[in-house]
C-alpha cells in the first residue's frame, strides 16, 4: 500500500537526518519507530503525510508517486487517507468536543447524505472509544486523557487509510498512557487501518507488531 523509497532528508543546521531511508507498509500493518531525539522520527512522520517533502527518493501510495502532487492535492491525499495524532492535541477552545471532532468533514464539501453518514460514524467512534459523555464539554473541561482520545476520534473521522501517530503518550501520565496505547491497538484491528507511530515509550512500541529505530538516518530492525 505505502512504499518508501530511498528517501534523503537533511536540514541546514541538522545536517543529513534521513539518509536513503526505505520502508514498505501493508494494510492492517503496525510499527513503532523509536530513536533518540533529533533522529528523524517527526521528519519522517511528516513526509508521510506529505507536511514535509524529502530531498530525493520516492514514495508509492498504492502505486502511485505522491511526492509530484500539488498543494491542492497533497490536501486531498490528507484528508482522504491520512489521520495525524500529535503529542498535543491542538483542540479549538472555542469549539465543543464534538465540533472539534467534525472539523475534518467542514473542512471539506460533503453532499447531504455523506455528511450524515460521517455523523453515525462519529457517533459509533465516540463510543467505541469511550467519549461520548464529552460531546458537549470545551477542551478545558476535559483531562489531558480525554482530549487525546477525542484527537483520535477526530484523525479517524475520514475513515484513513493510515494512521500517523507521533509521540501519541508524551504528554501523558502512565495510567492515561497505557490506556490510549491499548486503544490504539483497537483501533489497529477493528478499523483494518495502517498504524505508525514514533514514540520514546519502549512499552508503546512492544504493542506494535513491528519495532523499529532510526539510527543514522535509516531504520533497523
Amino acid at each position: 500500500m505505502l512504499i518508501i523509497s530511498n528517501i534523503s532528508k537533511s536540514f541546514h543546521q541538522r545536517g543529513l537526518v534521513l539518509n536513503n531511508l526505505s520502508l514498505q507498509v501493508n494494510k492492517g500493518d503496525s510499527f513503532a519507530i523509536t530513536g533518540p531525539s533529533g533522529s528523524g522520527k517527526t521528519t519522517l512522520m511528516n513526509i508521510i503525510g506529505l507536511l514535509d517533502r524529502p530531498d530525493s527518493g520516492d514514495i508509492l501510495f498504492n502505486g502511485i508517486s505522491i511526492l509530484s502532487f500539488s498543494d491542492e492535492e497533497s490536501a486531498h491525499y490528507r484528508s482522504k487517507n491520512i489521520g495525524f495524532v500529535f503529542q498535543d492535541h491542538l483542540l479549538l477552545p472555542h469549539l465543543t468536543i464534538k465540533e472539534n471532532i467534525l472539523l475534518p468533514i467542514l473542512a471539506v464539501k460533503n453532499p447531504q447524505n455523506e455528511f450524515e453518514e460521517k455523523e453515525k460514524h462519529i457517533s459509533l467512534l465516540m463510543n467505541s472509544i469511550g467519549i461520548q459523555s464529552l460531546a458537549d464539554k470545551y477542551p478545558f473541561q476535559i483531562s489531558g486523557g480525554e482530549a487525546q482520545r477525542v484527537t483520535l476520534v477526530r484523525a479517524l473521522v475520514n475513515r484513513p487509510l493510515v494512521l500517523l501517530a507521533d509521540e501519541p503518550t508524551g504528554s501523558l501520565d502512565s495510567k492515561n498512557a497505557e490506556i490510549l496505547g491499548d486503544l490504539l491497538v483497537d483501533v489497529n484491528a477493528e478499523f483494518d487501518v495502517c498504524l505508525i507511530l514514533a514514540t520514546h515509550s519502549e512499552g508503546l512500541a512492544k504493542k506494535m507488531k513491528q519495532h523499529l529505530r532510526l539510527e543514522d538516518g535509516k531504520l533497523v530492525q
